[in-house]
């Protein structure tokens, strides 16, 4: 059972942690990510807090706040010349599929160990995000999204991360991506549990 549960600490937080994600995507991390896929996937973790503290519900409202929040830096990033229509569909797209997925995945494990619910439904919301921003934005085969010589670069082949069977640029891209994602995702079951443990304890102690 839930109890009241202040939804601003945890909105500030989401649109913190949207709004850092779409300016350090501007700078490379090595040949395959970016800065941004360091910070991007702490949204898991905000919209995981709210729902293990205040319910499905509310984790909602949190994700439409940064939705919200990325369409705005969306906009931003699109009028100084640094993203484009395609780019920015796929990144609000993969956002809020990717976070609703993980809050319904969250609330059906609520009531099992404490760590199946957080870990479980952000790796389900982080194969969906990456499978649908990478496809939307980058594969050639979605014509109505943007003229195909505007991803072309994307769509080279190379080898798999580097040293696997040959795929298109964007399919090694996002194979990158969704490894740093599961990666954090077994990190961020520190910060869930020690955060979770002491928001919970006032309301304990206070029964």
């Amino acid at each position: 059972m839930t109890r009241p549960f202040p939804l601003l600490p945890a909105i500030l937080a989401m649109a913190a942690v949207v709004t850092a994600s779409n300016i350090l995507v501007q700078f490379r991390l090595g040949e395959a990510l970016t800065w941004g896929a360091l910070t991007y996937p702490f949204a898991f973790l905000v919209t995981d807090v709210t729902n293990r503290l205040a319910g499905a519900a509310a984790a909602r409202r949190v994700v439409l706040a940064g939705f919200a929040a990325g369409v705005v830096w969306s906009l931003v990033a699109a009028l100084m010349g640094a993203t484009t229509f395609r780019i920015a569909l796929a990144s609000g797209t993969a956002f809020l599929a990717a976070q609703m997925l993980d809050v319904m995945v969250f609330d059906r494990l609520r009531n099992g160990s404490w760590w199946k619910a957080p870990l479980v439904s952000t790796l389900f919301g982080s194969t969906l995000d990456t499978t649908i921003f990478f496809s939307l934005a980058f594969a050639a085969g979605f014509t109505a999204l943007g003229p195909a010589a505007e991803v072309a670069w994307a769509n080279g082949l190379v080898p798999l991360l580097g040293a696997g069977p040959m795929v298109p640029l964007w399919i090694s891209l996002g194979t990158a991506d969704w490894m740093v994602k599961l990666a954090l995702a077994a990190v961020a079951l520190v910060p869930f549990r020690m955060i979770v443990v002491i928001l919970m304890r006032p309301r304990a102690e206070s029964r």
